[in-house]
């Protein structure tokens, strides 16, 4: 009995296991929001205008809520760090990439988050993984890769500096998330995720301004504004609160799995909205992906 009330469980709250599934629903939808915004928007231009917004929703949300808004002591310079990394690296590397590589190729290397953070977890010391964690993310893993590699996989010298950001961004996000683990306690989600979105987001707005200045702002359809919307208010502000209080409650390697679900919904919500077609293999990695996610639960 004595050691029952001293040893945590193993098995991550049913509430963060939701927590996660909601964030690999809006990240998986906003794929089809972003292709819909960027029709009408240069990416930075877009990148930049959502990110603003953002930071302006949650400084409100975060002045309602405790009645101030600073930074707290000695904390600044880590979430500045963690503003750039998760933020403004993160979204450069991956919309710059994206734009020299193709869809397939970043998403394929994304797809390898979850092994990333368990890695470099592993070697900075700041979450081990279980040995059936390491077969769930490498089941997952693989999994990701099906789903992706179904529509075609073209690594060449074309794609050669697309491919070689996505790998930066992956390792930026990876970065960030084991870098909210190194927080303490006394410091809220709300607050984490405000002052990092908020610090990050002057770099974005810098490399976006040329672009954002040249827009034409009376030929922005207003679908475009509304993809906006979704990218900034759920993607960006709800998103990124849900995963900064798994990352803090069931630890980063928990968290990142849910990754590998995402290319399962922006597929299917790809072919429910823009009518792209679902292929067999996408099915078999969609079991693996499930799968993996289960066995890490453990």
């Amino acid at each position: 009995p004595s050691e029952l009330t001293v040893r945590p469980s193993a098995r991550p709250p049913v509430t963060a296991d939701a927590g996660m599934l909601l964030v690999t629903l809006i990240w998986g939808t906003n794929f089809t929001a972003m292709k819909i915004g960027l029709e009408a928007m240069p990416p930075l231009a877009f990148t930049a205008l959502r990110f603003v917004s953002s930071s302006l929703l949650l400084c409100a949300i975060l002045r309602i809520r405790t009645g101030r808004l600073s930074i707290p002591k000695g904390l600044f310079w880590p979430l500045v760090g963690l503003g750039v990394l998760g933020n403004t690296l993160y979204q450069l590397a991956f919309t710059i990439g994206l734009a020299l590589s193709t869809a397939t190729n970043c998403a394929l290397i994304l797809s390898t988050m979850p092994a990333v953070v368990a890695t470099l977890g592993h070697l900075t010391g700041v979450e081990h993984a279980t040995r059936r964690m390491w077969w769930g993310i490498g089941i997952a893993t693989v999994g990701v890769a099906l789903v992706v590699a179904a529509r075609g996989v073209a690594f060449t010298a074309s794609t050669l500096r697309g491919d070689l950001l996505a790998i930066a961004a992956t390792l930026f996000w990876a970065s960030y998330t084991l870098g909210l683990r190194r927080l303490p306690k006394t410091i809220s989600t709300l607050e984490v995720t405000t002052l990092a979105t908020l610090t990050g987001t002057p770099g974005l707005v810098l490399a976006g301004l040329p672009a954002i200045l040249g827009l034409g702002w009376g030929a922005v359809p207003l679908r475009a504004w509304l993809a906006m919307a979704y990218a900034s208010v759920l993607s960006l502000v709800v998103a990124y609160f849900i995963w900064n209080a798994s990352v803090a409650r069931v630890g980063s390697n928990r968290t990142a799995i849910y990754m590998c679900i995402t290319p399962i919904v922006a597929a299917i919500v790809a072919w429910l909205v823009l009518g792209e077609r679902l292929l067999p293999l996408q099915g078999v990695g969609a079991v693996l992906i499930v799968a993996g996610v289960l066995l890490t639960r453990k």
